[in-house]
């Protein structure tokens, strides 16, 4: 079978296996959030940690919430890796380094995953399982609950709860992502993918020599990695290993557990909100930016015409003989339109027009579909800036679900858009401008600068990625990625919590004749319009000089 066969191949069971499960579970997660019933094991929870499950939470509280969950988690992360070798499965490891571990705990309580370390050489099994996975549930439902809370901005009327955080966490983690990882990582398992706490095993090579090939428990890793949108390889060649994906039909589940909750999410919406439509044209807006990034990614790698491409028959380097062309690109589509950061590939060889199409997927703001809970709430603030826009140009108050859309709501909605183009470009900026920079760089010229702003785009998007010829280890890129990533995470949250507990104050507004309709393909082509406009302006310039140099 040809590689653009087996490319579109894939792509069509991808879209179908979406398709069956997006009525049911969508609803599903409606359900889950909607109920007033609470699990037996729930309420144990609730009793342990003295929560009344019961109570609803102003926005400032819940954001509280958001904001002091992930603080201790960061901490306690730091201190396991800092602990590593008194910890049992450690397997000879010593402490992760103070800077490393510092990023790696704020990498994964903020569902960014980025890596500046090998996990064979520097994380034990232990510190793996008990840490870096558990955050990858936690940090998952932190966005999932955040998506929630302001969903009920639009639904409630003239009150100032918007739930309760605990609540939401707690539903999000036991009823959706525990279950379907535990089920999908014995899928993975089935499929081939390695569960081993055991630290390695012994091989000859064929010269005579021994060495040892790293094991790890991979799949209950690769599950809830690829499903909470998080990232992080428990190997350092990520989902281009093959212990963690080892062919087509392992790369097919693992590309349809990072987009299945972004894209049920847009049903769960429609439920709530009482307009299924509604939840169709976000979905809609979704896909056409992921099919249109899909493209622009796939063409360029397939008509290449590097010296090296045309020497070897293809753009092959940095992919993996078992995905090819196409299903590598399908691969980095998807994962930069959400906020995942798994690869199974490199990307720092994609094509100059490849990479950069990457690299736009997340400077959309990673909602083509986005992350758990990221994407919805992200699309919807571009939602909100799109009615005012459209209200600017009609002389009158915008209104978006029933809800009018004043200075404050604008305002939050504008925070919410800023943060992260604000991050990106200052942070590139100023490394651009340190005299060590150069010395990190594996490339020089236009394709240097794509490394470095590749990197702020995925910590401030907090997607994890990376083009891997950029050497990281910095005290420098260190920090300042950490800071991109807490910035590029926890801004946009306090900003739609704030919008949230704005809109939910309001009385809801009945439609009249000089409503603009938000259900059809003229709200669908400016919110569009409005996603693509604003990453032109603000990116153009810095592309221009990185990807689209390089291209050209």
């Amino acid at each position: 079978m040809s590689d653009v066969g087996a490319g579109l191949i894939q792509v069509g069971l991808l879209l179908a296996a979406l398709a069956a499960v997006y009525k049911p579970f969508g609803d599903y997660l409606a359900r889950v959030f909607s109920s007033e019933k609470h699990l037996r094991v729930e309420r144990v929870l609730y009793k342990i940690v003295r929560v009344d499950p019961d109570s609803q939470q102003h926005w400032k509280t819940y954001a509280s919430g958001v904001l002091g969950f992930s603080f201790v988690s960061v901490v306690l992360l730091y201190l396991l890796q800092r602990l590593q070798s008194v910890l049992p499965w450690s397997f000879g490891h010593g402490p992760v380094s103070p800077a490393v571990a510092f990023n790696t705990a704020v990498s994964f309580v903020t569902n960014t995953n980025w890596q500046s370390y090998v996990p064979e050489s520097t994380m034990g099994s232990f510190v793996q399982m008990a840490g870096l996975t558990v955050q990858n549930f936690l940090s998952a439902g932190v966005g999932l609950a955040v998506a929630i809370a302001v969903t009920r901005g639009f639904i409630r009327a003239r009150t100032d709860r918007l739930g309760n955080f605990w609540v939401d966490l707690t539903r999000g983690t036991i009823r959706v992502l525990l279950p379907m990882a535990f089920v999908f990582a014995l899928v993975l398992i089935a499929l081939g993918v390695v569960q081993s706490l055991r630290s390695g095993v012994a091989v000859t090579n064929p010269d005579g020599s021994h060495s040892t090939i790293a094991l790890a428990p991979a799949a209950s890793q690769e599950a809830i990695k690829e499903l909470g949108t998080n990232g992080g390889g428990i190997f350092n060649a990520n989902s281009a290993h093959p212990f963690e994906n080892p062919n087509a039909w392992t790369n097919l589940v693992e590309m349809f557990l990072i987009l299945v909750i972004p894209v049920c999410l847009t049903r769960a919406f429609g439920r709530m909100v009482g307009k299924q439509r509604q939840g169709y044209v976000l979905l809609g807006v979704m896909g056409l930016l992921w099919g249109a990034m899909l493209a622009v990614i796939w063409s360029s790698e397939a008509l290449t015409n590097s010296p090296a491409a045309l020497a070897a028959g293809a753009n092959m380097e940095g992919k993996e003989q078992r995905f090819g062309l196409s299903l590598t690109s399908i691969f980095a589509d998807t994962t930069t339109g959400t906020s995942t950061g798994a690869v199974n590939g490199a990307h720092d060889s994609l094509s100059g027009l490849g990479g950069g199409g990457a690299m736009l997927n997340m400077l959309f703001g990673e909602l083509s579909p986005g992350g758990v809970g990221t994407g919805l709430y992200s699309i919807l603030v571009m939602a909100v800036i799109a009615m005012f826009l459209a209200g600017l140009m009609v002389g009158r108050t915008p209104e978006y679900l029933g809800k009018k859309l004043g200075r404050r709501e604008v305002t939050c909605a504008a925070i919410a858009m800023l943060a992260m183009p604000t991050v990106v470009l200052l942070g590139s900026g100023i490394a651009l401008l340190l005299p060590g920079t150069s010395s990190a760089l594996g490339n020089p010229g236009a394709h240097g600068l794509s490394e470095i702003l590749y990197g702020y785009a995925s910590t401030a998007n907090n997607n994890g990625s990376a083009f891997g010829g950029l050497t990281a280890t910095s005290d420098w890129f260190q920090a300042s990625f950490s800071v991109a990533m807490l910035l590029g995470r926890f801004v946009p949250i306090i900003a739609v919590l704030c919008l949230a507990g704005s809109l939910a104050k309001q009385k809801q507004v009945p439609e009249t004749a000089g409503t603009l309709p938000t259900t059809g393909p003229l709200f669908a082509s400016m919110l569009t319009g409005t996603v693509v406009l604003v990453a032109a302006l603000t990116f153009i310039p810095a592309l221009a000089l990185g990807p689209i140099t390089e291209a050209l």
